[in-house]
């Protein structure tokens, strides 16, 4: 199918990008065309409600940087499209590229697509699965923007930008929260977190629905850098919001490969890797005038949970359950529902944890085998944002050290079993020295450690 799909689509072009500014808000249309009948027109829509006039009218004054972002955001939403006949070449119409612009795209693609290359069985290399011409005429060059200090928060609802907020709000720092397409529960941690919606920036991201006919009919489909398209909105955001610094949340265990022995890594696009090629690239092309970073960076996912286990006005509301997302649950059979059982356990107590998914993982036999993907005893991990093997024995393993007069959970017991115990050697007070986040914000992570 995959060399079928290539020869009878052999040209994918990034045609036509526009951004306009009405007293609405900010609209953006992308136009990718994969041949006869088949193009594409994705759109997103940034309200100007909750935007200040005079920041507005500054974004408004610099239409070419407006117009380099919104050219950039289309170079990262075709990957969504591109992928269903994964085309030889890619025609960018829009505008120029310089050959290290062509490479940063091809390796971005490459890396990100990482999991769907695999999971479709695709044997690629990062040299030859595409050619990127660029055709345009446009040259965009780098804009000096001068920003205030103020922060943009993405919220995704789960424990992660929950602990980010609630850590910057403490530090008295001037916060935004940034909400992709609302749902129940990123709407619910933004007013746990005291923020109402007229207080919070939003971006409406809409799919052409063409291509998920395309998937019916058999075109390839799956994972896609996700992260990595929130980045480049984020730079629009910040230049709408007048905000400099963009506070992600992605922490140190996401620098782990899902298929040990490969850089195949379901989270490319929370990596490290790609938050310090992110950071090159738009210093280079874009402006240096942002600053992206991860909050949590420093951090692991044991961490995390300890802190996030005392922030008790969230425990009902955050949500990181892709099955749940649209009907704002825990599905409770997913391995993102398994992990945060997990690693929360430890500090909140299993009952308590128990309580906040409405599910009792622990004693379901039915996720026995995403149990062992968790925990090192299969093969590969799950392809899911979750904490490293290291991290998770560590959390059963003083689940296992813990006084209780219960019988320990059914997986438990099993693990128990197979890894017997041993004495967790765990430190929460160092900090990983692998990040981006500024020195004045460092503290804050120290102080939440201790």
């Amino acid at each position: 199918m995959y060399l079928r799909l290539r020869k009878d689509y052999p040209v994918f072009e990034y045609q036509h990008f526009s951004v306009d500014v009405t007293s609405e808000g900010v609209y953006m249309e992308f136009v990718f065309n994969l041949g006869p009948g088949y193009t594409f027109r994705p759109s997103a829509f940034i309200p100007a409600g909750n935007l200040r006039k005079e920041s507005l009218n500054y974004a408004v004054n610099q239409p070419g940087l407006m117009r380099n972002i919104a050219f950039n955001i289309g170079m990262i939403e075709l990957i969504s499209y591109w992928k269903a006949s994964c085309a030889p070449v890619v025609r960018v119409k829009p505008a120029s590229l310089s050959p290290e612009q062509v490479n940063w795209w091809k390796k971005l693609y490459y890396s990100g697509l990482g999991e769907f290359f695999y999971m479709n069985s695709l044997s690629v290399d990062p040299d030859s699965f595409v050619e990127i011409i660029p055709e345009g005429a446009d040259q965009f060059s780098t804009f000096p923007i001068n920003l205030s200090e103020g922060i943009l928060v993405p919220l995704g609802g789960g424990k992660d930008s929950v602990v980010t907020l609630e850590l910057l709000k403490q530090g008295n720092r001037n916060i935004m929260p940034l909400i992709m397409n609302p749902r129940g529960a990123t709407v619910h941690t933004a007013a746990a977190g005291g923020f109402g919606m007229n207080e919070v920036i939003t971006i409406q991201r809409n799919l052409d629905p063409l291509l998920l006919k395309l998937n019916d009919q058999g075109f390839l489909n799956g994972h896609t850098p996700f992260s990595a398209m929130l980045a480049f909105y984020t730079l629009m955001a910040s230049l709408l919001t007048g905000y400099r610094h963009i506070a992600l949340s992605n922490e140190s265990s996401a620098n782990e490969a899902t298929i040990p022995g490969t850089k195949i890594n379901h989270q490319y696009s929370k990596s490290f890797e790609f938050e310090s090629a992110f950071r090159e690239y738009y210093s280079k092309f874009i402006s240096p005038g942002f600053d992206y970073f991860s909050f949590l960076r420093p951090l692991g996912e044991l961490q995390i949970a300890k802190i996030f286990s005392v922030l008790k006005p969230y425990h009902n509301v955050f949500r990181s359950c892709n099955a749940g997302s649209k009907t704002d649950s825990w599905c409770g059979k997913c391995p993102k529902c398994l992990f945060t059982s997990i690693i929360l356990s430890p500090f909140a107590g299993i009952r308590e944890t128990e309580r906040m998914l409405g599910h009792d993982m622990l004693n379901d036999p039915e996720m026995q085998d995403t149990f062992d993907e968790l925990c090192g005893l299969a093969e590969n991990k799950p392809f899911e944002c979750v904490g490293t093997i290291n991290e998770v024995n560590i959390a059963l393993q003083m689940m296992l050290q813990q006084p209780g007069p219960e019988e320990l959970p059914l997986l438990l017991r099993r693990y128990e079993g197979i890894k017997g115990r041993f004495n967790p050697e765990v430190c929460f007070s160092s900090l990983n020295s692998e990040h981006c986040v500024p020195p004045q914000l460092l503290n804050l992570l120290k102080e939440a450690l201790q």
